[in-house]
C-alpha cells in the first residue's frame, strides 16, 4: 500500500520560513516524479512545484519566484519542499504527489498516481 506522509507544517510570520517534508513507502521511489500541490481555502488544487526521478530537473509555479526549493533522497524516499519568504497568500494545505514516470517532471494534478493527506501551512501578517 502506497503511502505519503507530510509533515513540516505549521504556523509562521510573514517573511518566515518552512521545510516541508514528505515520507513515501509503498513504492520504488525512485520510479516516480514528485510534486507538491496547495489548496487554499474556496480554491481549486495549485501546483506548487515538481521533481524528477533523480532530482536533476525541477519546475515552480509562477507565484513561487525562487522563494521555495524542491529537493528529494532516494536513498531516504522522501521529498522536501524549503519554502521562504513566506507570505500571507501562502496559506494553504500542501500536499505531496507521486507520479510514475522516469521521463521528466509532472505539473499536472491530474497525471498523478498518489497524493498525500496534506499538511496546514499557515502564514500571519
Amino acid at each position: 500500500q502506497v503511502q505519503l506522509v507530510e509533515s513540516g507544517g505549521g504556523l509562521v510570520q510573514a517573511g518566515g520560513s518552512l521545510r516541508l517534508s514528505c515520507a513515501a513507502s509503498g513504492l520504488t521511489f525512485s520510479n516516480y516524479a514528485m510534486g507538491w500541490f496547495r489548496q487554499a481555502p474556496g480554491k481549486g488544487r495549485e501546483f506548487v512545484a515538481t521533481i524528477n526521478w533523480s532530482g536533476s530537473s525541477t519546475y515552480f509555479g509562477v507565484f513561487v519566484k525562487g522563494r521555495f526549493t524542491i529537493s528529494r533522497d532516494n536513498a531516504k524516499n522522501t521529498v522536501s519542499l524549503q519554502m521562504i519568504s513566506l507570505k500571507p497568500e501562502d496559506t494553504a494545505v500542501y500536499f505531496c504527489a507521486a507520479g510514475r514516470t522516469t521521463l521528466g517532471y509532472i505539473r499536472d494534478a491530474a497525471s498523478y498516481d498518489y497524493w498525500g493527506q496534506g499538511t496546514q501551512v499557515t502564514v500571519s501578517s
